[in-house]
């Protein structure tokens, strides 16, 4: 118990402050085969390309505890490309929607057609169209846009950001918050549990207490003596908290573990689930929108290929394989520490798009939510730290339970001896 804390003399504080496992994040683009025929109202064929592998760091900062048995910390992130591990380099182009031109479309879908016009008129002065080609690193991390300064002549506010844009370009060398734990010195059961996410104790996002809870762990680590049930933890990138749920026990390199799944239902509409129904407006069941925390832009997220999702969402677009093997998510944590040994947490990113009256550049599109990447986070404990977990938590325990026969063995044929003895005495 005393090890599993959050306290510098315990022995995995040292892995909680700077996590020693390798993890590595790999993303997957879908390329658009046929982006005239899409403007034309085809449906949308894609290929997938990758992945592009990123080694990850990860280290936390600012750590500050609490007399209320809490730590604050902020915990960054730097990725490095590893070329060796990629399928593919950064400078491949790569045909993907105008992200911030079609995004920004949909969000003026209702505003006045002269202001519609007007900005189809910049958008051709600017030669923006639909669909654009360019290399992964500026996807990823970030191109110089002049359509950004454009959009916000026209409609200030609407996105409030300036200079480059790219999917990942608050990735890298940044932080998902300041993050409050309980430090289990006091209550054990608590240790990992989120306090607060920025100050908050429930976030805004969403349409209802319930969905715009704080739940779980930072997703690190979790409490220890876990039982096969449920496991918590609040996502910054989801901007929700997630409940996976138990699916079977099972050995990492000879370290016992509980793999935890995503059940059907995290990404179900509030129809299917109605305890989903603060996270809409919805659409089809196996995708969420996140437009609420992603400056209003039409993005949604969901299982790689749409896997757990309406077949209608697959169906919509050419090119998708979902796959249980390949595309759900997974933990396998120990259950005596709580601690992960063998990770893979899997999103897919989905950009709503359609034509929009008044602005020529969306052509005839019809609607649909076309996924543009996904990537998977993945981690397992290796090396010397495998070694001393199988070390601590395989070896001594199973070598303690021979020893404690060994000792009963013994006591049994000591009383038989002392036993007999008495017996002949007599």
């Amino acid at each position: 118990l005393q090890n599993v804390r959050i306290d510098p003399s315990s022995i995995s504080f040292s892995m909680w402050k700077d996590i020693p496992v390798p993890f590595y994040m790999s993303v997957h683009f879908f390329e658009v085969l046929n982006p005239k025929e899409v403007l034309q109202g085809a449906k949308p064929v894609l290929n997938q390309r990758g992945p592009y592998v990123y080694r990850e760091f990860r280290y936390k900062t600012n750590i500050t505890f609490h007399d209320n048995d809490t730590v604050s910390f902020l915990e960054y992130r730097k990725l490095f490309f590893q070329p060796d591990l990629s399928n593919g380099s950064e400078e491949e182009y790569i045909v993907v929607p105008n992200i911030l031109m079609m995004g920004a479309a949909v969000m003026m879908e209702n505003l006045p057609n002269f202001v519609k016009l007007l900005l189809s008129g910049a958008l051709a002065g600017l030669k923006q169209e639909a669909f654009m080609n360019r290399t992964v690193r500026e996807i990823m991390w970030g191109y110089e846009d002049p359509l950004t300064d454009t959009i916000n002549m026209f409609v200030p506010g609407l996105i409030p950001f300036k200079g480059k844009f790219g999917l990942f370009i608050e990735l890298n060398n940044s932080n998902s918050g300041l993050f409050t734990v309980n430090t289990g010195m006091k209550n054990i059961s608590r240790v990992h549990m989120v306090d607060s996410w920025n100050g908050l104790k429930k976030v805004n996002y969403w349409r209802s207490s319930e969905c715009n809870m704080i739940n779980g762990t930072t997703g690190e680590m979790w409490p220890p003596f876990m039982s096969p049930t449920t496991l918590e933890f609040y996502s910054p990138d989801a901007c929700r908290s997630m409940t996976l749920v138990y699916e079977q026990s099972g050995k990492f390199e000879g370290v016992p573990t509980y793999r935890f799944v995503a059940p059907k239902t995290l990404f179900a509409n509030g129809t299917d689930y109605p305890p989903n129904e603060g996270f809409c407006p919805c659409m089809q069941s196996g995708i969420q929108n996140v437009s609420t925390c992603r400056l209003n832009a039409p993005i949604f997220i969901s299982h790689p290929h749409f896997y757990n999702a309406d077949p209608a969402l697959v169906n919509a677009v050419e090119g998708l394989h979902p796959s249980k093997d390949q595309h759900a998510l997974f933990l396998d944590v120990h259950p005596m520490t709580g601690i992960p040994m063998n990770c893979s947490i899997k999103l897919q990113l989905n950009l709503y798009i359609k034509q929009v009256s008044g602005i020529i550049q969306t052509g005839k599109i019809k609607p649909v939510v076309l996924p543009l990447l996904w990537f998977a986070e993945s981690g397992s404990i290796e090396g010397s730290v495998l070694k001393q977990f199988y070390t601590n938590l395989v070896l001594i325990p199973s070598l303690l339970g021979y020893l404690q026969y060994i000792f009963l063995g013994l006591s049994v044929l000591l009383i038989v001896l002392a036993a007999a003895l008495m017996a002949m005495s007599q």
